[in-house]
């Protein structure tokens, strides 16, 4: 089994400013996100502000497939996340096979013995397990949480992520997410400026995921430099 801490963990962990930046051809409700812009010009923004690692959403809800993670792998050295609902060993051999790092995980979609299965054959092949919940006990049966990278998901999938978010949900988790052993608790989606990703980074999360708010942003580097005068601990 891989030490994972030494891969997409390692990178997020290790970084000034530990924000794993996204890339999706849409948002939510269908808005195109490239706006013009190419992936490969999409990355290289990312790498210019400090981006520890990636996250490429392939789900077809956001107009992704696999094309657009292998686009942003051969683009990159960056550790790379697979975003989407992966259920089957085959999906993550694919997945390492076209250069992602991290896969993600759902707990919500997977029984107990099924997420066993995965998140141990992600971790023999070399992956990060970037398992997402969204309630308390499906931390029950987490196996080998100090390997993976826990996720709380702050919007609801039943809707297609098409609701505001919940940020609440994150500041509730984070204590049972910590009590697993994850080294590296992540909150997800809805973190739409840098005020919000203060106070999550404040309140004890290790990294987040943000997507469309960078995508969308005038200026990614601006954004990060509100990120460091918003937080606690960069005032202090």
């Amino acid at each position: 089994m891989s030490d994972t801490t030494t891969g997409f963990a390692a990178a997020l962990l290790g970084a000034r400013r530990p924000l794993v930046m996204e890339v999706k051809l849409r948002d939510p409700h269908g808005g195109d996100l490239l706006a013009g812009r190419t992936v490969t010009d999409l990355v290289t923004r990312y790498e210019q502000a400090g981006a520890p690692c990636l996250s490429v959403v392939t789900g077809r809800w956001f107009g992704g497939t696999t094309r657009l993670l292998r686009e942003v792998t051969a683009a990159t050295t960056l550790p790379v996340l697979q975003k989407d609902f992966l259920t089957r060993p085959a999906q993550l051999e694919a997945a390492h096979a076209m250069g992602a790092s991290a896969v993600l995980l759902t707990a919500a979609l997977l029984p107990a013995t099924s997420l066993t299965r995965l998140v141990t054959r992600a971790l023999d092949l070399g992956l990060t397990p970037f398992v997402e919940i969204t309630h308390e006990h499906e931390l029950d049966h987490l196996p080998h949480p100090e390997s993976c990278v826990i996720a709380v998901n702050n919007k609801d999938i039943r809707t297609r992520e098409r609701d505001r978010g919940d940020l609440e949900r994150s500041l509730r988790l984070l204590p049972a997410v910590r009590a697993t052993g994850c080294p590296a608790p992540v909150s997800a989606s809805a973190i739409t400026d840098p005020h919000t990703a203060a106070r999550l980074l404040d309140a004890g999360y290790a990294g987040l995921l943000v997507g469309t708010a960078l995508m969308r942003t005038d200026s990614i580097p601006a954004w990060l430099t509100t990120l460091d005068t918003a937080r606690t601990g960069a005032a202090a």
